[in-house]
């Protein structure tokens, strides 16, 4: 599905940068990866939504899961928006949203196979301070703001854990 362009506004930009300058992590364990994709797992399930979880770090796959009425496409959507963050080390939705408010869109100006990369939302990076980007994670199943949103507030309520706990996520 290509995205219309000269959809995004400098605001919506703004707002995605702003949501990943606050969505740094204090660190990324084995430990944070299973805490985060259940903490996914459990909104998911509150909204019923039928998606597919992946969180990485590198190239490792540390948490996988598909809910009721997820498929096997949603897997190979992980796997194109992955490569995006991979790539451009911000969020599938931010790289998307960059090629709309030139006009264009990703899958006409990015010169990348669009089989094997999407810049729909729901694959964000996992920034570490003073580390930077060490993995990703990644929702599909819903509409692609649906998806990065859920992703979203799965990395905030990690955060809030973290707070809460005094550093410890789970």
């Amino acid at each position: 599905m290509a995205e219309t362009p000269g959809t995004a506004t400098p605001t919506e930009i703004a707002w995605l940068e702003a949501q990943e300058a606050a969505l740094v992590l204090p660190r990324f364990t084995y430990e944070d990866a299973w805490a985060l994709g259940t903490i996914l797992v459990e909104l998911a399930r509150e909204r019923r939504a039928p998606v597919a979880i992946d969180v990485r770090r590198g190239a490792q796959q540390l948490f996988h899961c598909a809910l009721p009425g997820s498929s096997a496409d949603n897997d190979a959507w992980i796997d194109r928006k992955r490569r995006v963050v991979e790539r451009y080390g911000v969020s599938s939705f931010l790289v998307g949203a960059r090629f709309r408010a030139k006009g264009t869109t990703f899958e006409l100006s990015s010169r990348l196979d669009p089989d094997r990369y999407a810049a729909h939302g729901g694959s964000f990076p996992l920034a570490v301070a003073g580390a930077g980007v060490v993995g990703s994670v990644t929702v599909s199943g819903l509409p692609q703001a649906e998806d990065h949103a859920l992703v979203v507030l799965g990395l905030e309520r990690l955060l809030s854990a973290y707070r809460s706990s005094g550093g410890a996520a789970g």
